[in-house]
């Protein structure tokens, strides 16, 4: 057996191990650490034990505490799910003015309205709701069929022109189409109704077309051009367009119809996402 070599300046034993002169003592670990570390198997053996580690014999391990994070997840999101239906309850009992006053239900209604909004109506209206041709925009106070909170309501359950008993549906006419007007009345009567909001048109005579517009348009667009939402029947004469207002897409309008479509949601999403949406798009910064 080797001698033992003592360092002789610590007096430490030293392991035999040199390098470059220096040689390793062979000092103990401290009891602290010793002590730590004991501790840590032991706890590792307590945790494959309490909690997911192994698999046991080919069956899933969940530990003697039976857990799991997809478990906790699981138990989580239906803790959410029962706090959101105590809202979802409290809405569908709740008048929609109700709901805007209620802080609580109004920050739920905004939230859910807006992801609703989202998944449904962005596709057409647009992510920020702003539309574009042949899509209403949300975000102004021009609405075709009423921008109150029960109009908004009603437009978004019943749908326009959609398959359902209710939905709101007023036909224009195809003046140019079906032979009712001709090339040169159409460019007159678009003249005039452009005219409303202080726009020209070349090649229109104002004077037949406002006899046109009598005659033809204004049981639907008021006298004054003003529109009538209990029909569905736009301003002319605030200068905004949904298909576009220079001379062509007037002419197209008059000429052909425009007789867009918007779906029925009802039946489609619960009545509780409908009072949601509503909520949320007459918040937008156009509801009346």
């Amino acid at each position: 057996m080797a001698n033992k070599e003592i360092d002789e300046i610590s007096g430490v034993e030293t392991t035999g191990h040199e390098w470059d002169g220096l040689k390793e003592l062979n000092n103990p670990l401290p009891k602290w650490w010793a002590w730590t570390f004991y501790a840590s198997i032991i706890w590792s053996f307590v945790y494959f034990l309490l909690y997911p580690a192994w698999p046991w014999f080919g069956g899933p391990t969940k530990g003697f505490l039976d857990w799991s994070s997809r478990g906790q997840l699981r138990q989580e999101l239906n803790d959410a799910r029962a706090q959101q239906q105590a809202l979802w309850d409290r809405i569908a009992v709740a008048e929609l003015a109700e709901i805007r006053t209620d802080p609580a239900l109004l920050e739920f209604a905004m939230a859910s309205g807006k992801a609703a909004f989202g998944d449904n109506c962005a596709p057409c209206h647009g992510s920020g709701a702003a539309g574009m041709v042949g899509y209403p925009n949300l975000n102004d106070d021009d609405w075709l069929w009423g921008g109150t909170l029960n109009d908004i309501h009603k437009t978004i359950a019943v749908g326009i022109r959609a398959v359902h008993d209710e939905t709101r549906d007023n036909a224009m006419p195809a003046f140019g189409r079906d032979g009712i007007l001709q090339k040169q009345q159409i460019l007159d009567v678009v003249g005039y109704a452009r005219g409303l909001s202080g726009q020209t048109t070349a090649g229109a005579n104002l004077d037949d077309g406002a006899i046109i517009f009598a005659e033809q348009c204004a049981a639907c667009h008021g006298e004054d051009g003003r529109g009538n939402q209990e029909l569905g029947a736009p301003n002319l004469a605030n200068g905004i367009w949904l298909y576009g207002g220079g001379t062509e897409e007037v002419i197209a309008s008059i000429a052909n119809s425009r007789n867009g479509v918007m779906p029925s949601w009802d039946g489609r999403v619960e009545p509780t996402v409908i009072k949601a949406l509503t909520v949320y798009v007459h918040s937008l910064g156009g509801g009346l």
